[in-house]
């Protein structure tokens, strides 16, 4: 599937820097809270020598579940930027070109299709954003969408 390959492109490219996770699957293959759960686990493995010990976290889909809430696909958009190029331990830090991320996520956007469906654990507001939790971590955003039979979900983690 040709989508699924420029989108595993993109998510790599939104994924490149350390503590940022991305993933891509059939969405044929479980649900979305399923697939953020496995990029967690991802993630903790990757990241186990910085979680603070004895932290918890998710223990099943479901509790992501309860911290993901929808979004539309301009939203889902800057947060996939922020995700890439922002820094959630350091409010205001850049950790790369963010005019580079903002075009990658655009085009996992568009390539997800207009009836995509979006979803984040990132409460969004004027005043600043706030956060569910979905990994150990004290610092963790995600964004997942799914649409044209495919779910990406792009997660950071981060101590201070």
């Amino acid at each position: 599937m040709e989508i699924m390959a420029d989108l595993r492109v993109m998510l790599g490219s939104l994924a490149r820097e350390d503590g940022v996770f991305g993933r891509v699957a059939a969405a044929d293959t479980g649900t979305v809270e399923e697939h953020v759960y496995r990029l967690v686990l991802d993630a903790h493995d990757a990241w186990a020598g910085y979680a603070v010990k004895d932290a918890r976290g998710p223990t099943g889909p479901a509790d992501i579940r309860g911290a993901l809430e929808a979004i539309d696909a301009e939203q889902a958009t800057d947060v996939m930027t922020y995700l890439s190029a922002g820094d959630l331990v350091f409010s205001g830090r850049m950790r790369r070109d963010r005019e580079h991320a903002h075009r990658a996520a655009r085009r996992v956007v568009k390539l997800l299709g207009y009836e995509a469906t979006w979803s984040t654990n990132i409460e969004l507001s004027d005043a600043g954003y706030g956060w569910n939790p979905v990994t150990r971590h004290s610092f963790d955003g995600v964004v997942a969408g799914v649409g044209n039979g495919v779910v990406v979900a792009l997660l950071q983690v981060g101590e201070d």
